[in-house]
């Protein structure tokens, strides 16, 4: 089993990635074509800009992917492919490109859930047991996780509107800031003093795990307005503050949620993944969170919190030890809930459905 390599394609967003990846853990290759430029205008991602951009980088991705890691198409033992949810035009072209190369290698092929990737990536950097718990933060999902198999996800709570990846986006181009917003927000927080403004922690009122932070952006258009009255004009030490305040709103409800989760049933790991995972200071309050809770914190390297490849092909060697395959009627979702028990989410942000 563990001379097992598979070819793993990823193009749910705005990352066209490819990265060979073994059973025994190894990342022979990680291939990342970032499409930041092509959507900087825009304030946001374009979905045919970036379903165009992947169809044309998608086979250089897995060439350079194969070339990286000293191997060929008949080296490999499947072919495992993000199949849903994301941007609809690109995760076509991915599922696409992927049935191409297995049909024509004659190798098995794998779907794979975008939000298993994530979910199941700490089990391919640090080799963790079953249960574990699982926060996906970034800009277009948030949810916890406990995690009990490679299909085996209870979802104890998500956000009910705009992910908080969204909200930092949406922040930094309301303060004129470059996007993607998050590690542009958390640059002007450093330099800020969080104390000086009061910002609202949404549903912290309220029991369970759910989350929102629509009204949190909000509250900080509000604020800006009143400061641009006021003054006539917004500051760089007033833009500083207002990240800051923003950045520890953020923080503290995800800390909090956190809490609340680990206090459904102990679990020996609070792992965390997506873009957001990235930020320090939220980081920070997790690890602390997971301290008091008697579980480690585990987050993985950058590289692979964002999305990847390694994670899919990771995720597609999960599946495939089930015995699961897909035949060439595989087909392309927006939306593919990893628990289908759970109640759908009564919102969703522009980035798509958070269920």
């Amino acid at each position: 089993m563990d001379d097992q390599i598979f070819l793993g394609i990823e193009s749910s967003c705005d990352d066209t990635a490819a990265a060979i990846v073994t059973a025994d853990r190894r990342i022979l290759s990680s291939v990342v074509s970032s499409q930041t430029d092509l959507h900087a205008d825009f304030g946001g991602v374009v979905p045919e800009i970036a379903a165009r951009a992947h169809a044309e980088k998608l086979d250089l991705a897995v060439e350079e992917a194969l070339q990286q890691a000293g191997v060929t198409l008949r080296d490999l033992t499947g072919v495992a492919v993000t199949a849903g949810p994301g941007l609809i035009g690109g995760v076509m072209a991915g599922v696409m490109c992927a049935k191409g190369i297995a049909a024509g290698a004659g190798l098995p092929l794998v779907g794979v859930n975008h939000l298993a990737g994530h979910a199941l990536t700490p089990r391919l950097t640090d080799g963790i047991d079953y249960p574990y718990l699982m926060l996906l933060v970034s800009g277009g999902h948030c949810q916890f996780l406990r995690v009990e198999g490679p299909e085996d996800f209870t979802r104890l709570g998500g956000t009910i509107d705009d992910a908080p990846g969204e909200a930092f986006d949406k922040l930094a181009k309301l303060l004129a800031l470059p996007q993607p917003g998050g590690p542009a927000v958390e640059a002007e927080a450093a330099l800020g003093d969080a104390e000086r403004f009061r910002l609202p922690r949404p549903l912290l009122d309220r029991p369970g795990c759910d989350m929102s932070f629509s009204g949190l952006k909000t509250a900080a258009l509000r604020l800006r307005d009143r400061l641009i009255a006021e003054q006539g004009g917004l500051r760089q030490q007033d833009r500083r503050d207002l990240c800051a305040a923003f950045q520890n709103a953020v923080a503290e409800v995800l800390a909090e949620k956190s809490r609340r989760a680990l206090a459904q049933g102990p679990v020996p790991v609070l792992a965390v993944a997506g873009g957001v995972a990235a930020n320090k200071t939220i980081r920070a309050a997790l690890e602390q969170v997971a301290q008091d809770a008697g579980s480690r914190f585990l987050a993985p390297p950058l590289r692979l919190c964002t999305d990847n490849g390694a994670m899919i092909a990771w995720a597609g060697i999960e599946r495939f030890r089930l015995g699961h395959r897909d035949g060439m009627d595989l087909t392309a979702r927006p939306r593919w809930p990893l628990d289908s028990r759970a109640r759908p989410m009564l919102g969703s942000g522009k980035k798509g459905a958070k269920a």
